[in-house]
């Protein structure tokens, strides 16, 4: 099959997002469970130098440092940028500078940001101090944010600090979060207009002859184009496959269920699917399968046994 007209190149919004989750060590838990007590806390290196936020190990010598200090809650903008447009989930609603912020007392900056009217009122230099949130729990979000300070007092010296506090912090969970413009390119949206009319196409590289489904548009082995059209399967073969026993959030799928590699007929490249209408302790190497869609489905809902025999070992081996 020779390739028609070039259709229109696909784009999508796409979110990833997932809760990470981590426990804390002794250095990370003291200065989280302090900005909740409105303590900042900084950690002092064996060279004398206070870092905040603190780590766990020098940065120089990599030795190991719980040397915890109290800096003051009032710094200097050592370096700034400005947020005209705040986007979900970040510190301020309204545009506000991103800033670097040398506490008094830290030899290093605290990223965050400072609330200010506009570019103009921002400059490096200036002092700022802490905003406190009003509801704090033990997390960088403790300080809704910096904002400007006109008072111009001595610069105030770390001072030791035990680290110590009723109920402290020892895990958090954030938010990791992505949100980004895909667009899949010219022969990748040739295979999903294909999949829209309930067929699958691959590409056939002009050199080395191999059909690759879903196509990229160059073949990579030998690194050429590819535009030749080649219709595969529909009916396909098992080459390897996963059992699922962890159900995923917002996925009607009860556990367990299979995901396998599947090689259509037709094609040098195996793609994955779920694997149904069958118990999945029956799922095996070189079972046949054909595709189920779902009435306003644009790909296969999951693929299904066709009664016939397993495929040879041989017929396979080459796309595990």
């Amino acid at each position: 099959m020779s390739a028609g007209p070039a259709p229109e190149v696909l784009r999508a919004p796409l979110v990833v997002e997932f809760p990470f989750t981590r426990s804390l060590g002794p250095v990370q838990s003291a200065f989280l469970t302090g900005l909740r007590e409105r303590t900042v806390l900084g950690v002092r290196t064996a060279a004398g130098r206070v870092l905040v936020p603190p780590v766990e190990y020098d940065p120089e010598t990599a030795q190991e440092i719980r040397d915890l200090v109290e800096v003051a809650p009032i710094g200097t903008v050592t370096t700034w940028a400005w947020n005209p447009a705040p986007r979900r989930g970040q510190p301020l609603r309204t545009p506000f500078a991103w800033v670097l912020v040398r506490l008094d007392g830290a030899d290093t900056a605290l990223l965050h940001a400072l609330d200010a009217p506009g570019p103009e009122d921002v400059h490096t230099g200036m002092r700022v101090r802490i905003r406190w949130a009003s509801e704090r729990g033990g997390a960088i979000t403790d300080i809704a944010c910096f904002e400007p300070y006109e008072a111009s007092e001595p610069t105030a010296e770390a001072q030791p600090h035990s680290g110590s506090f009723t109920d402290p912090v020892t895990g958090i969970v954030a938010a990791a979060r992505l949100d980004y413009s895909y667009s899949p390119g010219r022969a990748q949206s040739r295979y999903l207009h294909a999949l829209a009319g309930r067929r699958t196409t691959g590409e056939r590289c002009p050199s080395c002859r191999k059909v690759y489904v879903p196509p990229r548009g160059a073949c990579p082995t030998c690194g050429v184009a590819t535009t030749e059209q080649i219709e595969v399967g529909p009916r396909g073969t098992v080459t390897t496959f996963c059992i699922v026993n962890i159900k995923a959030k917002n996925l009607d799928i009860e556990v367990p269920y299979v995901y396998a590699h599947i090689a259509l007929d037709g094609a040098d490249l195996a793609l994955h699917g779920r694997i149904g209408g069958i118990p999945y302790d029956q799922v095996r190497m070189g079972l046949r399968v054909e595709p189920v869609w779902t009435e306003d489905g644009r790909h296969p809902d999951h693929y299904r046994p066709t009664g016939e025999p397993d495929a040879d070992y041989e017929t396979y081996k080459e796309l595990l």
